[in-house]
């Protein structure tokens, strides 16, 4: 990073200090699991007779499953995609313990509890699945609040982000949503929230860009800058 790009993430950071409320999407910002994901859907839609690229799972996640399998697969009849979507989801839970946090993210997350900084998810993912990763990575103390698709409907819809903001009974302007979707930017921009694009999950740094996300980071490593979380 030049001496620039430092400069400006740490003015950055004084502008996000006074934030309470910090709202991470799951896959792809928080997790490591755009790769399990890709292949989840190749293998459950040639299962059936059906295929697509990785570029076109790519740009589906982020919004619920239903949704996603509805936009690749078009010509597949509903009792095709309740298949895919059984298919995806039972290779996925199968291999689900190879998809870690990105390496420096549980010590922000502990830091930024430290901080007392209320933390929560918004999530494409349905509620049973988000549980289940929540257990295998024994995280669940670290978040005051979860949103779930299957709760509060898919993203760009904002009710999972009105939901949290109800649930911790803080205004917009005290919270920063924190995404690797184009969705997800859409979302917070919705609400007019403060977001965060990462550039290291499922979107390009010029697909994000276009949505004008607040602020943009190539790194898991600047998103701890930004938010004021390093050791």
């Amino acid at each position: 990073m030049s001496a620039v790009a430092s400069r400006a993430l740490l003015e950055n950071t004084h502008n996000l200090s006074q934030k309470s409320l910090i709202i991470f999407d799951w896959d792809g910002t928080l997790m490591d699991s755009i790769g399990l994901i890709v292949d989840s859907m190749h293998i459950a839609g040639e299962t059936h007779g059906f295929k697509t690229t990785d570029k076109a799972v790519q740009d589906i996640i982020g919004l619920s499953l239903t949704i996603g399998i509805d936009i690749l697969y078009p010509k597949a009849t509903a009792a095709q995609k309740q298949a895919i979507e059984h298919s995806y989801a039972e290779y996925y839970v199968a291999n689900s313990k190879y998809t870690p946090f990105f390496a420096p993210i549980e010590p922000m997350l502990r830091t930024l509890q430290q901080q007392g900084k209320k933390l929560a998810v918004a999530t494409g993912k349905k509620r049973a699945g988000l549980e289940r990763v929540l257990q295998a990575s024994n995280s669940q103390h670290y978040f005051a609040m979860t949103r779930c698709a299957d709760e509060s409907g898919s993203k760009p819809d904002p009710q999972m982000l009105i939901d949290i903001l109800n649930a911790t009974q803080l205004p917009i302007a005290q919270a920063v949503f924190v995404g690797d979707s184009i969705y997800d930017i859409q979302m917070a921009n919705k609400l007019g929230m403060t977001s965060i694009a990462v550039n290291y999950g499922t979107a390009s740094s010029t697909e994000l860009a276009a949505e004008q996300p607040t602020y943009q980071v190539d790194t898991a490593q600047q998103l701890i800058t930004l938010l004021g979380a390093g050791s």
